[in-house]
């Protein structure tokens, strides 16, 4: 290779190297910012606990904060009877009359059983809801 080569490679590496500094940074987002949709801050809070089937009870039960939210039910060969749901005033608000009859509903249908909805709040709920 001659010199002029070398000086012509060189000259355009320069200018390469020139435009490469005038896009930096990256026009892609950093990380960790909402454009990446990393958060940061606080770790989300810890999942809630399930709905559980008491069968002992006949009864879906969600307990919080030392109370205890549930749904009783009778159960058939056929048939889930929905009879009452009741939730401590203390706990109210926080959807879990709702969370219980979803989960009613979903033992039911995955068991193969009629829903018979007796309860007040399982009606309203179906009415809303379905």
């Amino acid at each position: 290779m001659d010199k002029g080569t070398d000086a012509r490679d060189a000259s355009s590496d320069d200018r390469l190297d020139e435009a490469l500094e005038e896009t930096f940074p990256a026009s892609d987002p950093t990380a960790n910012t909402v454009e990446t949709g990393i958060k940061t801050g606080e770790p989300p809070p810890p999942a809630r606990p399930a709905v559980s089937d008491n069968r002992a009870l006949s009864r879906f039960e969600r307990t919080v904060d030392g109370q205890t939210a549930f749904l009783v039910y009778e159960r058939t060969p056929s048939a889930l009877t929905l009879i009452h749901t009741e939730v401590p005033e203390a706990l109210r608000g926080r959807h879990l009359g709702d969370a219980l009859v979803e989960a009613a509903l979903a033992a039911g249908h995955s068991a193969g059983l009629r829903i018979v909805a007796v309860c007040p709040f399982v009606q309203a709920y179906l009415r809303k809801r379905r």
